[in-house]
């Protein structure tokens, strides 16, 4: 019988290995837990596979209505809306402008929990009116890369925080102020640090920043007219969402969340999944935007990947509990000197990410989270985990959120976009670390 160092090794390296031979993060968890379970004398133990997979099925029920709604705000044309809004109020004054674009990039990460979705929907839209506004692509590309990330980490669907949650028993509450705390301020030190040159200027050239969106067709879905091209072809009258419109999902998610806080009793605590769920049907409704049908299978679309990763987590994790791999690790890191745990922190989960972000909170956020517990806060060390987990989305080879970052500017060498990412991210590593100490 192997020892449980040895099956945690092994596991470890069979998932490492499988994401290198390009096998998808969901399977190469899957596979690594199979073997596990093999090798630790269990058979197949297909049904902790099984109930593992559903571990993160509240998490899995969020980033579907997430996404959906992100889709649905995209598709009528708020979210492109209420890109020019800021660029006509603020063009003219940068030091207001670049934090409520980075604000903006942030949001589909906010929503979803992922950095690709905020560099890919949001970055899209800022990245050319940045890069119009006077940025090079270096700099627009780690603006909204770092914004992806920070926006993964900000409230209210933080996932890494969820699995770390799922696996030490801490419901995901009461968590906004910590995580507001580990990703606004280092989101608007960024904005100012990538968008100085702006700050050097007179001002923007706000019909430049403008026509750049429009020529780079990156607001296609949510322009007015094609909105209306496509009603007219299906015979029904649409509205795109501009003005004040534009704001109204974004005000019903913060309504629905605050008032079961501050009203108790009186407004109905209807969770993320059914908040978001309401705002894709309302914004469809107002909008009546065509084909809502095709819309809501995209958005699912988008999520597999990500859903496929929360099974093969929960999976990986229910069979490193059943081998004990989980339990040596923990013992392990507990009987490690202070300044180590604090290495492995700061050095092993962002590493770690570069196979996947949600694998480094799960593997070695769970057993650090337990390892750090006598020294603070529970929440607040999570969320400065979390926050390091985030970083995984810049470790090469996978990259992710400086490759997508690369792809929407332009910018065929992404290494030149992590190289200007590296400033910000060592100073995610530092305020983690004075969060856990200070916890």
């Amino acid at each position: 019988m192997l020892s449980e160092a040895t099956l945690f090794i092994i596991m470890v390296a069979a998932f490492i290995s499988l994401a290198a031979a390009r096998l998808p993060i969901a399977l190469a968890l899957l596979g690594a837990s199979a073997l596990g379970a093999l090798l630790g004398g269990h058979g197949l133990a297909v049904r902790h596979l099984v109930e593992g997979g559903f571990l993160y099925l509240d998490a899995a029920l969020i980033i579907v209505t997430a996404m959906a709604f992100m889709a649905a705000l995209r598709a009528s044309g708020a979210l492109a809306d209420i890109a020019r809004q800021l660029v006509r109020a603020f063009g003219r004054r940068p030091v207001i402008l670049l934090p409520a674009l980075m604000l903006l990039t942030m949001l589909p990460g906010m929503l979803s929990g992922s950095s690709t979705a905020a560099v890919l929907t949001a970055g899209g839209l800022v990245g050319p009116v940045l890069m119009a506004l006077g940025l090079d692509k270096r700099l627009a590309g780690a603006f909204i890369a770092m914004g992806g990330i920070y926006g993964m980490i900000a409230p209210p669907v933080n996932l890494p925080v969820m699995l770390i949650g799922a696996g030490i028993d801490v419901p995901y509450v009461g968590f906004e102020v910590p995580l507001l705390l580990a990703s606004v301020p280092l989101a608007l030190v960024t904005a100012y640090a990538t968008g100085w040159p702006l700050l050097r200027g007179s001002g923007a050239d706000t019909a430049q920043a403008l026509a750049a969106m429009e020529k780079a067709q990156l607001v296609r879905d949510g322009d007015a007219r094609g909105l209306l091209a496509a009603a007219a072809a299906a015979a029904r009258p649409a509205r795109a969402l501009t003005g004040l419109w534009a704001w109204l999902p974004l005000l019903w998610v913060v309504v629905s969340m605050s008032a079961s806080r501050l009203a108790p009793g009186q407004w109905p605590d209807l969770g993320l999944a059914l908040t978001f769920a309401v705002g894709t049907a309302l914004i469809f409704i107002v909008s009546r935007v065509p084909g809502w049908l095709a819309i809501l299978q995209g958005a699912l679309r988008q999520a597999l990947p990500v859903l496929g990763i929360l099974v093969g987590v929960g999976a990986f994790i229910q069979v490193l509990t059943l081998v004990g791999g989980r339990g040596w690790m923990v013992v392990t890191l507990l009987s490690l000197p202070a300044a180590w745990l604090y290495l492995a922190a700061a050095v092993g989960i962002p590493l770690f990410g570069a196979v996947s972000a949600f694998g480094a909170a799960s593997v070695l956020g769970v057993p650090l989270v337990l390892a750090f517990l006598d020294t603070g806060s529970v929440i607040t060390i999570t969320a400065a985990i979390s926050l390091l987990a985030g970083l995984g989305d810049l470790m090469p080879p996978t990259a992710l959120a400086g490759i997508f970052a690369g792809q929407v500017v332009g910018e065929k060498h992404y290494g030149r976009i992590l190289l200007t990412c590296a400033l910000p991210a060592l100073l995610t590593v530092a305020l983690a670390l004075g969060m856990i100490l200070l916890a």
